[in-house]
């Protein structure tokens, strides 16, 4: 458990050492004009040609808006969760690592988020002129749902309803993902470094916690 804790650390890391090489290559290959009112875009004729064959959704854009306030709803629950045994035990120490380690984990994820609105690397190339990269539904869901899966897995004995939790959780960040990629308000790559971002954030997380396990065992 320890070695493959240590394993999704190095591995975490990774995919957000990919992430920063992902993203000065948006910066620097195939800078164009292309984007809204000429805004520069990297990757220009990849992201171009792939804008072209999704063209804009305004169905797939709305309908992944509203999901994208189900992981909110995901965070706000494991915050109450995790107020109700502080209240309980009177004590930060009564209340669960992972718990505790979650709410850091969920600042990262937001951190990231506030910071990326601010860096103007790409802009939509649909409806609003606004910051697109990385996408921050891709890096909201594929953050926070994971950890919804993992926690289920850890409080709860298998059983059927368990399993179809686990299933609807996975199926909807299916949905939001491919539904943001194909909705035309992100380009590709937008989408690209939001998985790499999330996925070794989400690693990173499982991996401490699973260390933790380990000591306290």
């Amino acid at each position: 458990m320890k070695n493959s804790g240590k394993k999704g650390i190095i591995l975490g890391f990774g995919l957000i050492l990919a992430f920063i090489a992902w993203t000065i290559m948006v910066l620097r290959v195939d800078v164009q004009p292309l984007g809204q009112n000429g805004t520069n875009i990297g990757f220009a004729a990849l992201n171009t040609r792939f804008h072209e064959l999704t063209g804009y959704r305004q169905s797939f854009y709305k309908a992944t808006e509203y999901l994208g306030y189900i992981p909110l709803l995901v965070c706000a629950a494991f915050g109450v969760f995790g107020a109700m045994q502080l209240v309980r035990g009177k004590s930060l120490k009564k209340v669960d690592p992972d718990i505790l380690l979650l709410g850091v984990y969920y600042i990262v994820v937001i951190a990231f988020y506030l910071l990326f609105n601010k860096l103007h690397i790409n802009y939509r190339p649909e409806g609003e002129l606004e910051e697109s990269y990385p996408s921050s539904h891709t890096l909201l869901v594929l953050s926070v749902m994971p950890t919804l899966v993992f926690q289920l897995r850890r409080r709860f004995p298998a059983s059927m309803l368990r399993t179809a939790a686990i299933v609807l959780c996975i199926v909807f960040t299916a949905v939001v993902v491919i539904g943001r990629l194909l909705s035309g308000v992100h380009w590709l790559t937008d989408i690209v470094g939001g998985i790499l971002l999330s996925l070794g954030l989400y690693l990173i997380y499982r991996s401490v916690v699973h260390i933790l396990d380990q000591r306290i065992q």
